[in-house]
């Protein structure tokens, strides 16, 4: 699959051969882990490193920082002792030697057990608060603790300053409830104190007990992710869980019963039933039932507190048409068997969505795109690309004025839909190029003449709106298609993976199921040449928002590729866009002299500043103080939230398939965030100028 598909043909090829020839005949599953890993970052990576000493440096840093970049466990004896291996992880991968794992492991697994044995006794007597102190998180700048006693006092503070936030929101709560009611019973604050002091300590339990469940090949996903991503960021290695988890993500469905579990002192308990699934359709199960056992059809049930939460999904998710039983304590407190016929399980929220906006007498459309979504196994079934084009065509039906596309926070997904969704606005053309491992390029085109769409179009995106996001969006503003609305650069990334079945290239033996590498084998380029890696797509239009002066992207991210260009494809300019720098000029001149932007400059430049500050007070008073400060701050900022435009919007009848109360309401409080979002206001405002007729305007009018 490619993702940003077709499969790296000649690296699989050459995997086959090295597994035929007996190199990989390894009985122990994580030096054969490392030897497969290995071969096909080395030979199949778009820009393979060299595994040297610098790289060995890179891997050690990155795993530390993996299984303790919070200084929660290890002591600066432990780094001292891990440091031998320094340059010498290098050499270890070359004969699949898991020596530094193995020490590194056995030690965390040791000092866990060192703080799960006296964290209890931290939390028995009460906190001072009157104390003058406070801790410092900044753990890139912070040393390990040198002693066991030093640990200590590490823990103490977390959970001090843990203590104080809960004591504080307490002390705040009871005011509040005695301005209601004058016969509230006011608690004394040795008592808050108290309760606040428990609250940390149940959170703390808890946290041990998801971590009582992570297993050693857990830590080991973790280091061979720290070998992967010395390749760049987005290589990484997927554990069999891992792999299925993906598949989910990028499909967004799955098969099994519909519902999210969460586990908690040994229980596991529903937390939401997915609206139009099994459990929906069957008015089964509700928040909060506890499943207790389950069974397979003519199968013995099994208990599934004592698993892990992984392990206990594995039993109740099932093919589709299978049953499963299950044994639930209902929240009444009846115990029951109850039997659910599994099935197909749509994420309604990762898929696309449209509603109709009025403005002035006019409709234009918008379509939300959370992700470029594809079924890798049945692309048959829906797709963005297909549901884009559904919803395009039942705005066309409405006779909107133009179309909003929202790809905020879409991070991309399948290469193909973001081929055919450009298409859907174009005539036929380039819309990608791709330089694949080995050099090779490649045009992917629109080869379809029909357009979808050739009416006025503005694409909405922001510092989170990457990969598929930017081949869209550069494309299209290529053509001189749409305005580009939104942050000053879009993520940044530049790259296409490829997700390899590593089972698929080891024949024989008893290593297990070993899960699948995703690998970095294409960079992409805009039909103009130019690479979109680290530079991202530019907007036509700027607006700022909290996020403008915070280091987010590819560039910030480890070991990204570099930015470079190629030729230009050929490719001819939408001609139909008679308006588009009467709009540009337009915008800017709204957004000039905007209270609403200066306000979110101001915001923004507010949220760099807090960027820095990593320490935190541990005295009642001072933090007071700093809450008060940081209150009247939230409060200037305020009226941000308070903004509402004067949009209506209105739910397409056919947008969707489902009609449930809840659905709703989530399609209402989604209508409710429109109203309430001024970059949607501002875009719809483009629209308008994109439709002006400019012979009805006064030459001085136009230029103004």
């Amino acid at each position: 699959m490619r993702l940003v598909g077709t499969f790296v043909v000649g690296i699989f090829a050459l995997i086959l051969f090295v597994s035929s020839s007996g190199y990989l005949d390894n009985p122990d599953k994580d030096k054969l882990l490392i030897e497969v890993i290995t071969y096909v970052m080395q030979r199949g990576h778009y820009d393979p490193k060299d595994i040297d000493d610098t790289f060995s440096e890179q891997v050690f840093n990155n795993f530390i920082q993996g299984i303790d970049g919070q200084h929660r466990f290890f002591l600066q004896s432990d780094i001292n002792n891990f440091e031998r291996y320094k340059d010498e992880i290098d050499d270890q991968i070359r004969v699949a030697d898991v020596s530094f794992f193995n020490l590194t492991y056995d030690r965390l697994i040791a000092r866990m057990g060192q703080v799960k044995e006296f964290y209890g006794d931290l939390l028995v007597d009460p906190f001072d608060f009157s104390v003058k102190d406070s801790i410092d998180l900044n753990f890139e700048e912070i040393p390990y603790a040198r002693t066991l006693n030093g640990l200590k006092e590490l823990w103490r503070k977390r959970f001090k300053l843990s203590t104080l936030e809960y004591y504080s929101d307490l002390l705040e709560q009871q005011d509040f409830e005695k301005e209601k009611d004058s016969t509230f019973h006011i608690k004394s604050n040795i008592v808050l104190e108290e309760e606040a002091r428990l609250k940390t300590k149940e959170n703390i339990e808890n946290y041990f007990e998801i971590f009582d469940e992570v297993e050693r090949k857990d830590w080991f996903s973790i280091y061979v992710n720290s070998i992967t991503l010395e390749f760049d960021p987005h290589s990484n290695y997927f554990a069999p869980d891992d792999k299925e988890k993906f598949d989910q993500n990028i499909s967004g469905k799955f098969e099994g019963i519909g519902a999210r579990l969460q586990k908690k002192d040994q229980v596991v308990e529903i937390v939401e039933v997915i609206a139009g699934g099994p459990v929906w359709k069957a008015k089964a199960l509700e928040v909060g039932d506890v499943i207790l056992k389950v069974a397979q059809k003519d199968e013995d049930a099994v208990e599934i507190g004592p698993m892990r939460l992984s392990d206990a999904v594995k039993l109740i998710k099932g093919p589709k048409g299978t049953q499963v039983f299950l044994t639930v304590r209902k929240v009444s407190g009846i115990i029951e068997e109850v039997v659910i016929n599994r099935d197909v399980v749509e994420l309604e929220e990762s898929y696309a969505k449209s509603t109709i906006i009025q403005k002035n007498r006019k409709i234009y459309g918008l379509i939300q795109l959370p992700k470029f979504y594809i079924d890798f196994k049945d692309q048959k079934s829906r797709n963005a690309a297909s549901d884009v084009k559904k919803e395009l065509q039942a705005l066309k039906k409405r006779n909107v004025s133009g179309i909003i596309m929202d790809l905020r926070n879409n991070g991309g997904g399948s290469l193909k839909t973001v081929v055919d969704i450009t298409g859907f606005f174009i005539d036929q053309g380039p819309v990608v190029q791709v330089k694949s491992t080995g050099g090779a390029k490649e045009i992917l085109r629109d080869e379809d003449p029909s357009i979808v769409w050739d009416g006025s179009l503005v694409i909405m995106v922001n510092e989170f709106s990457a990969s598929a996001s930017e081949i869209l969006a550069a494309a299209l503003q290529d053509y001189k298609r749409a305005i580009i609305l939104g942050s000053k650069q879009t993520f940044g990334k530049g790259t296409v993976q490829n997700v390899i079945d590593l089972n698929r290239i080891i024949s024989g033996g008893t290593h297990g199921d070993l899960g699948a590498v995703k690998i970095t084998t294409d960079k992409f380029y805009r039909i103009n040449g130019g690479s979109t890696q680290l530079e991202g797509v530019r907007s036509d239009i700027i607006l700022k928002n909290q996020y403008s002066y915070i280091d987010i992207g590819e560039k910030n991210q480890e070991n990204p590729l570099t930015w470079d260009s190629i030729e230009s494809a050929s490719y001819k300019q939408w001609g139909n866009q008679a308006n588009y720098q009467y709009a540009l000029s337009q915008s800017a001149n709204r957004l000039k002299d905007n209270p609403y932007m200066q306000l979110m400059e101001q915001q923004a430049r507010r949220i760099e500043a807090q960027q820095d500050d990593y320490v935190y007070t541990l005295n009642y008073e001072d933090y007071l103080t700093e809450q008060e400060t940081n209150k009247k701050i939230s409060d200037k900022f305020s009226v941000l939230k308070d903004y509402k435009s004067d949009l209506t919007f209105q739910w397409m009848p056919d947008s969707g398939v489902l009609t449930d109360v809840v659905v709703k309401e989530r399609k209402d409080r989604w209508v409710e965030t429109l109203q309430k979002d001024f970059y949607i206001s501002e875009a719809v405002s483009i629209l308008e100028d994109l439709n002006i007729n400019l012979d009805n305007f006064p030459v001085a009018q136009i230029k103004k």
